[in-house]
């Protein structure tokens, strides 16, 4: 969905992984570009996260910052270890050393997908800003804790919920 909203829409200007990887305009994508493009997602999902991410870079001259490059340079670089631990493993054929290797990978998954979905929602964001869904951003309305002398803060933001009845 992201990727098919940074072409604008316009599954004829698709190409697989964007253009950034060999495999590239080899895939048949001019003749059933939703397809590839599902086979694309299916196959490749990191590949394509990371070439959305290329593309909507390139379009709107986004530099990655440092934090990106340390986020994702600490993903790899646990996706690595998780992989030596698990050669190790095999090859010394230890059973706690096997476990660990597993909770190691389970831990490099885990990043994995969350840097995934942290770059989606980027990708969301800088669309919803391209495609003018943002309205003027402003700061958030000035809000008041409650003190002890008055049980309830006065009203700010949006209007109070009814509960429902098993609440009260």
């Amino acid at each position: 969905m992201l990727r098919k909203r940074a072409l604008y829409n316009d599954m004829t200007r698709y190409v697989c992984c964007a253009g950034y990887m060999p495999c590239s305009g080899r895939c048949g994508e001019k003749n059933c570009p939703e397809l590839c493009l599902a086979t694309e997602v299916f196959c490749c999902f990191g590949s394509s996260v990371a070439s959305t991410r290329f593309l909507l870079q390139d379009e709107f001259n986004i530099q990655t910052t440092q934090c990106d490059n340390c986020i994702i340079s600490f993903m790899f670089c646990l996706q690595q270890f998780a992989c030596i631990c698990s050669l190790v493993a095999c090859i010394v054929g230890n059973e706690e050393l096997s476990e660990a290797s597993q909770l190691i990978s389970c831990i490099s998954d885990m990043v994995y997908w969350t840097v995934c979905s942290c770059m989606q929602t980027q990708h969301k964001v800088e669309m919803d800003k391209r495609d003018g869904k943002f309205g003027p951003m402003t700061a958030p309305p000035m809000q008041q804790m409650s003190r002890i002398d008055q049980p309830v803060p006065p009203y700010v933001g949006y209007p109070p919920q009814a509960q429902p009845a098993y609440y009260r």
